[in-house]
């Protein structure tokens, strides 16, 4: 049975502002509060919008195609199907499908005619790794998005989710950041050949949907983290890099450990089991062709990170800022009212999350290797 949601939110927001609501005769009104440091004001414009929940509910026994299975994402999905009683999913390595080989892709479909798709399967990386290997960022993304939406449609999957990243939106986007500020300015070019690919993946499914009347819906994760992370110190992202230095730096008695950038930045991080609930939550429960941001709603610093997993890793060294080192995008924070409005919210801590998965690099020797 289809409910609508209505909420007030803010749409206009800059960087380092935030809004408290507080009844008045009735209503939400909304209250700026200045951080001292910010010096633009601009000024705030209050649109309702409207999110449609659904009752989608996906049979236990129905044919999942999760695509992407061993990555970070797609391993969190398959803990959560079987958490949540699905006994039916269909998983091909990349060894046995390679999603970039559109006749391989049309075949697979043809044989296994799943009824349910999540798309998580892409190319991912950190900065060093955008920076080193933009072709094959913004190529592979292209292939198995185009491959893999293409077949569902052609095959009559009843609902496909595709998974974008929050790395698409503008780098100087007004915060926190809604889902409508997707292209409204230039992008982060650390990542920009990513970027670009999975919003061409977003597109497709909206464009499918527009033509074929396909029920095709995207996410945007923040910054994910957990089990069967990157932590090669070359290729990953912030967080399990850190984790990975100052498990070492402990191990080895080192006198310092040195984090890229000035520690400025403004980063949002969702543990991947959230994630992993998110989706299915959206899959069962999200019908449409807007966009839904996925994450915790609130950031910390860079700064602030290092001396969170500092603390929880249990090294006493110092922390040296390398400011010859890329900060990237200066604050990246998504607004979550779409996704509270139908009743989703992070369970996971950023202090919970992070001693899960230092325990689970402990337990599966990951800083061994």
């Amino acid at each position: 049975m289809k409910k609508l949601f209505l909420l007030s939110i803010v749409c206009m927001v800059s960087v380092g502002q935030m809004y408290s609501a507080r009844p008045a005769k009735g209503r939400r009104v909304l209250r700026k509060r200045i951080v001292p440091q910010e010096e633009e004001m601009v000024q705030q414009e209050v649109n309702a919008q409207a999110v449609e929940y659904v009752d989608e509910s996906m049979d236990k026994n129905a044919k999942i195609y999760l695509a992407g299975h061993n990555g970070l994402v797609g391993s969190a999905i398959m803990r959560e199907l079987a958490r949540q009683g699905f006994t039916n999913i269909i998983t091909k390595g990349h060894t046995e499908l390679d999603l970039r080989n559109q006749q391989a892709v049309d075949s697979f479909f043809a044989t296994e005619q799943p009824e349910y798709l999540f798309l998580a399967a892409a190319k991912v990386g950190g900065i060093i790794a955008n920076r080193d290997y933009p072709a094959q960022f913004i190529y592979d993304n292209l292939m198995i998005e185009a491959n893999v939406i293409h077949a569902a449609y052609k095959h009559g999957v009843k609902k496909l989710l595709f998974l974008g990243s929050s790395c698409i939106y503008p780098r100087m986007c007004a915060q926190p950041i809604k889902e409508e500020y997707l292209l409204t300015s230039a992008l982060e070019e650390t990542n920009k050949p990513y970027a670009v690919a999975k919003i061409a993946g977003l597109t497709m499914c909206q464009a499918y949907n527009r033509q074929y009347g396909t029920n095709f819906i995207s996410c945007m994760p923040t910054n994910l983290y957990g089990p069967h992370d990157n932590f090669n110190l070359e290729t990953s992202h912030v967080l399990p890099a850190l984790v990975r230095k100052f498990y070492e730096a402990k191990k080895q008695n080192k006198p310092h450990v040195v984090v890229w950038g000035s520690g400025t930045p403004y980063r949002e991080f969702l543990y991947v089991d959230d994630l992993a609930n998110a989706v299915i939550f959206l899959m069962e429960h999200y019908h449409g062709d807007e966009v839904m941001n996925v994450g915790t709603g609130t950031d910390v610093t860079i700064g602030d990170l290092a001396h969170t997993i500092k603390q929880a890793v249990g090294y006493t060294g110092e922390i040296v800022f390398d400011r010859t080192k890329p900060d990237g995008t200066p604050r990246k924070l998504l607004d979550m009212s779409k996704m509270h409005s139908i009743g989703w919210h992070a369970a996971t801590s950023l202090q919970e999350g992070i001693g899960k998965t230092l325990d689970w690099c402990k337990q599966n020797s990951v800083f061994e290797n």
